[in-house]
């Protein structure tokens, strides 16, 4: 392991986040983790796939 990494999780254990902070990052990795789920369990809607153009004619 990284020492910078011990020093930032011994700074974490003096100085915690604030419990405001906790709760948004929380909130992100849930909505992330419900859409991931409802892609995962309707698949990816083919209008949002990009189409692949080729070079034809620029040349």
């Amino acid at each position: 392991m990284n020492p910078r990494w011990l020093m930032k999780m011994a700074l974490w254990a003096r100085n915690p986040p604030s419990r405001r902070r906790i709760q948004i990052v929380l909130f992100a990795v849930v909505c992330t983790a419900i859409l991931y789920g409802i892609e995962q369990y309707f698949g990816w809607p083919e209008a949002l796939t990009a189409e692949k153009i080729g070079n034809k004619g620029l040349r």
